[in-house]
């Protein structure tokens, strides 16, 4: 199915594209909102600028799309692929990224306020200027990853696998929470 096609459908009111395959289909500054595109195949796809709000994209594929200035506030993200993809400046507001694979994506600038990354793999990816306020980064595997400018102010980051980050020196760290760790428990 093509972009013409698929949008055609969406505005028909149909709002069920689980298993789809729309590799590198340009929906950039499309409003698909509430929408399911679970274990869909979007590949390659550009979502630049799409209102993506409480979408279920859980088990799906979006490696190397681009979803920079996407809205996912509220999204349903778990078991996401979304390695190489870009989220530049991105709303993830309340997502549920958990177990999800974002392996050298770029997240910068990035809303992450109040997410749950609970077990996701960061590796490799760029964080720079990322808002994780709030966030759940418990178990998360953060090695190699670029946290200049980043505010975790009040993150759970649990038994986060924080190994050779990038940059600290800029990162605010002003958490409140005394069971915050770094690194493994004895």
């Amino acid at each position: 199915m093509d972009a013409q096609q698929f949008l055609k459908l969406y505005k028909s009111g149909e709002r069920n594209f689980q298993g789809i395959c729309l590799h590198e289909a340009d929906l950039s500054q499309t409003n698909l909102s509430g929408s399911s595109f679970s274990q869909a195949d979007l590949s390659g796809a550009d979502l630049t600028a799409a209102n993506l709000s409480r979408i279920d994209f859980s088990r799906a594929n979006l490696t190397n799309a681009d979803l920079s200035r996407a809205d996912l506030s509220g999204a349903n993200l778990r078991d996401l692929n979304l390695i190489g993809a870009d989220l530049l400046s991105a709303s993830l507001v309340g997502a549920d990224l958990s177990h999800a694979d974002l392996r050298s994506a770029n997240l910068s600038t990035a809303d992450l306020r109040g997410a749950n990354l609970r077990h996701a793999d960061l590796s490799g990816a760029n964080l720079s200027g990322a808002i994780l306020e709030g966030a759940n980064l418990e178990g998360v595997d953060l090695t190699g990853v670029d946290l200049t400018g980043v505010n975790l102010t009040g993150v759970d980051l649990g038994t986060t696998g924080l190994s050779q980050p990038k940059v600290l020196e800029t990162t605010s760290l002003r958490i409140s929470h005394s069971w915050v760790t770094w690194g493994s428990h004895c």
